[in-house]
């Protein structure tokens, strides 16, 4: 009898610990939100910002001398870059996720898969001065002679799609991976091939785990700060070239929040309504992510 009271104490000690845990993320959340929005509120209480200016003014000049509050050229370059990388990283990403599950050798995989997670694990710092120095000098106007500027939002856009192309592979595979054998023993006897098997039985399949790859990409890309700051600049604009420069919502928030500006004033309370504005926007994302994964989701015995 002893034994099994210290075994149910014991349960209960770690239930109280887990459930902790779940309470700090779920604080830690709320504090962060509450944070962003105190400020945001004061923000739009100031008589030179409007709600409607704010989302549709097409000038971003908040340290100005006469400035102006219109956030559409941050939205914009965060979902030009966003696109961009995405177009980068979801094929490339999807593609080394099916080799990875279904062509590779086990030797072959049992190096590839910690190689290309290892990547995911170098500073973004060291991808922004890469696109700053090597990628947009050589690659975009020497060897492809783009005519891109020195900052651009092309190169901060596919070397963000480059970065987050672990992520979306490493979470993919493990989808695909947990797909259960028996549905390709099934296709193989029915004299499907290699290919028909992954691209149609095996991919169908993961789908809620290949979307959730996508969007944890996609929001990975969203809130990229130092890549788009070193690489992509610090223009805010509303043209969709992505040879010349753009300033995204996390850059400004990087190039601005370092101290400079005076406390409580309106250029400080622009940081947290463009960081309130990224949250929504990533909020709206994960969203959208959720309620397909749970419309396709399939459980399997």
């Amino acid at each position: 009898m002893l034994g099994v009271a210290r075994r149910h104490w014991g349960e209960k000690v770690i239930k109280a610990v887990l459930f902790l845990a779940a309470a700090t993320s779920v604080l830690i959340t709320v504090g962060i939100v509450l944070s962003l929005a105190g400020e945001t509120i004061q923000f739009f209480n100031d008589e030179a910002v409007t709600l409607k200016g704010f989302l549709t003014d097409a000038n971003w000049t908040p340290l100005f001398k006469d400035p102006e509050f219109g956030v559409r050229p941050l939205v914009q370059g965060t979902l030009v870059i966003t696109l961009i990388g995405m177009i980068v990283a979801v094929p490339l990403g999807i593609g080394t996720a099916i080799y990875l599950s279904e062509y590779a050798p086990h030797r072959v995989r049992a190096f590839v898969k910690p190689t290309l997670e290892l990547l995911a694990g170098v500073p973004t710092v060291v991808f922004g001065y890469f696109a700053l120095t090597f990628f947009t000098p050589t690659l975009l106007n020497n060897i492809l002679h783009l005519d891109v500027s020195v900052f651009n939002g092309l190169a901060g856009g596919i070397i963000v799609g480059v970065m987050i192309i672990p992520t979306v592979a490493s979470v993919a595979e493990d989808a695909m991976t947990a797909v259960p054998s028996s549905l390709r023993e099934g296709a193989y006897g029915l004299g499907a091939s290699k290919r028909q098997v992954s691209t149609r039985v095996v991919v169908p399949a993961a789908l809620s785990g290949v979307v959730a790859a996508v969007v944890l990409g996609a929001s990975r890309a969203v809130g990229e700060t130092m890549i788009v700051l070193i690489a992509a600049g610090q223009v805010p604009t509303t043209s969709l070239d992505p040879r010349n420069p753009m300033e995204t919502m996390t850059a400004f928030i990087g190039a601005t929040g370092k101290g400079d500006i005076p406390t409580g004033s309106t250029g400080y309370k622009a940081i947290f309504a463009v960081g309130f504005t990224l949250f929504i926007i990533t909020l709206l994302i994960n969203t959208v992510a959720i309620r397909f994964v749970r419309r396709f989701r399939q459980v399997y015995d």
